[in-house]
């Protein structure tokens, strides 16, 4: 069963995604918040598989949250999934060096928020299709985590690690990973274990990023 914890400080948008939730068999909804602070409160003391938050909430926005529960220092650790109206870049970008896991416009479709629900429980970072070239775009030539150097991923990574790290920024989960690679589903999760703390980050997400960012892969261009 995936708990969940649901935040929003929209009375309406709050029960809604409560219910859309609720509703799966294999979903709970463990807390429900109205702010950011009281969010914080719930996923500390419920320890949810998923926190979905709202980026604009009175006494600490989404953001300071998934930083709080995502970042280097948080115990326990939650993955987050940010649910938004709203999709000015400062907000994705925010969200995404906080280290959240996933990354959705309020206005996806109910089976889409659910999917990216399950994703993110199960370690996949996913974040809103309509936004992702854009945004790795964007975060490519405006954030840098690290500085770009050509042949950084060789210096830090294992060529089986590298191989991972391609495969996961094609968008590709755990499970299709390692068919890809014929290996076990665990020695994948292994091998992410080991890479996230070479490249400095605290998500699979964050780690396509840094993909993007070191030249590893890069974005398409548009048509």
């Amino acid at each position: 069963m995936i708990r969940v914890l649901v935040a929003d400080d929209q009375p309406l948008v709050r029960a809604g995604i409560s219910s859309l939730l609720g509703a799966e068999p294999d979903i709970t909804v463990v807390g429900v918040a109205a702010d950011g602070g009281q969010a914080l409160e719930l996923a500390r003391s419920t320890v949810p598989d998923v926190a979905c938050l709202d980026i604009r909430m009175p006494v600490l926005d989404g953001i300071e949250v998934a930083r709080a529960l995502c970042g280097p220092d948080a115990d326990p650790q939650v993955p987050v999934l940010v649910l938004t109206t709203f999709d000015l870049d400062d907000y994705v970008f925010g969200a995404l060096e906080a280290g959240a896991s996933g990354f959705l416009l309020k206005d996806a479709e109910p089976d889409t928020i659910v999917s990216a629900v399950r994703q993110v429980a199960a370690g996949n970072g996913t974040i809103d299709q309509a936004l992702t070239r854009r945004v790795l775009r964007e975060f490519v030539t405006r954030r840098r985590l690290h500085p770009v150097r050509p042949g950084q991923d060789s210096d830090l990574l294992t060529p089986r690690e590298r191989d991972v790290l391609l495969l996961l920024a094609q968008g590709m989960s755990n499970e299709d990973i390692a068919a890809e690679l014929v290996v076990e589903v665990t020695t994948v999760k292994s091998h992410l274990a080991r890479m996230l703390p070479k490249l400095g980050v605290r998500s699979r997400l964050q780690a396509v990023v840094w993909a993007y960012q070191n030249r590893v892969v890069t974005v398409p261009d548009e048509p």
